[in-house]
């Protein structure tokens, strides 16, 4: 080969190497462009713009000190944004973070959730570990206190009962439903339902969501819900005919009314068919208050059967007129 078709191969090398090179160099700084020999970085997060630096990011071992240190691919658009397919909402926790080595955290569990979501899909494990902790420490407070909904429509009612796994009791308190004068002792037997009402509360936090409801048409009533039916009711009023005119006198079965939430329990975690549920649900033994001037009826609700408690009609002797004849209404 002369020396002239020499030079012009190697020219003919050289320029199909020149050509191929800089197609190879684009897509590795098409790639990287931006992260490697950078200081600053911007990322585009789901739509929300970020700018920070590479010594930030690369502060934790995690999925953004991979993309930096090119461990891990990322799409790189015209401007030099890094393209991140995530929502961009608690990003900027994730920089602050990063920066501070901590972050005030909200106090919302949802968003709280959110944000720890966030951190385990970019491996910062300390910011995952204080998520953690911030949730435990809500479980703690969630479950020391007591919180008792308050029904504000009957569409409201049915669907909380319906949502709730837990057996549900209700106590309807409305006493300014009422067109007649109350007995002597009803006001003080309507605070004995209110008090017991708060100490069951207590006493079976976090095993029976309790409500209340004071815009129902009844002015005195309990009722039990287990698996979103409703079990059975205890209505507390009735009208006597101590004088002239009608009056309402409200009772305090206190023994019913606990009876019935002893048995509401065998709702609680689908337990309904476990040992003994049954036969709780349908004792009626000689401890049982029925039959201790409070007739029971049964209603048929879809295909399961309602117990409705009722105190008896019954006239005081303290709220008989004088030289009045007894009457009892039942």
């Amino acid at each position: 080969m002369s020396a002239e078709a020499s030079v012009s191969s190697h020219a003919a090398n050289s320029a199909e190497s020149a050509d191929s090179h800089p197609v190879f160099q684009s897509i590795v700084e098409d790639r990287h462009r931006g992260l490697l020999g950078s200081k600053y970085v911007k990322l585009n997060v789901g739509g929300s713009l970020h700018y920070t630096t590479v010594q930030t990011l690369t502060k934790e071992e995690s999925l953004l000190e991979s993309i930096c240190n090119g461990g891990t691919e990322v799409n790189i658009d015209s401007d030099g944004w890094v393209i991140l397919d995530r929502s961009g909402r608690h990003f900027g926790i994730i920089l602050n973070f990063l920066r501070d080595g901590s972050v005030p955290l909200p106090d919302d569990h949802k968003e709280l959730d959110e944000i720890l979501k966030e951190a385990q899909y970019y491996r910062v494990q300390g910011l995952i570990q204080h998520c953690i902790t911030a949730l435990l420490k809500q479980k703690d407070i969630f479950e020391s206190v007591c919180r008792i909904p308050m029904i504000t429509s009957a569409k409201e009612e049915e669907k909380m009962i319906a949502s709730c796994r837990k057996p549900v009791v209700k106590l309807q308190n409305n006493r300014g439903n009422n067109k007649y004068s109350y007995t002597s002792n009803s006001d003080d037997n309507l605070l004995k339902n209110i008090e017991l009402f708060d100490k069951l509360v207590l006493r079976f936090n976090g095993r029976v969501l309790f409500v209340k409801d004071v815009l129902g048409d009844e002015i005195c009533c309990w009722s039990f819900y287990g698996e979103g039916r409703k079990i059975a009711e205890v209505c507390c009023t009735s009208i006597v005919y101590a004088t002239e005119k009608k009056q309402t006198k409200v009772e305090f079965p206190e023994a019913r009314i606990f009876e019935e939430t002893l048995n509401i329990l065998i709702y609680e975690n689908g337990r309904r068919s476990g040992p003994g549920g049954l036969h709780l649900l349908d004792s009626r033994g000689s401890g049982s208050s029925i039959g201790n001037g409070q007739p029971e009826e049964e209603g048929v609700v879809g295909d399961r059967r309602v117990r409705r408690i009722h105190v008896r009609r019954h006239i005081m002797h303290d709220e008989r007129g004088h030289g009045q004849q007894t009457v009892y209404k039942d």
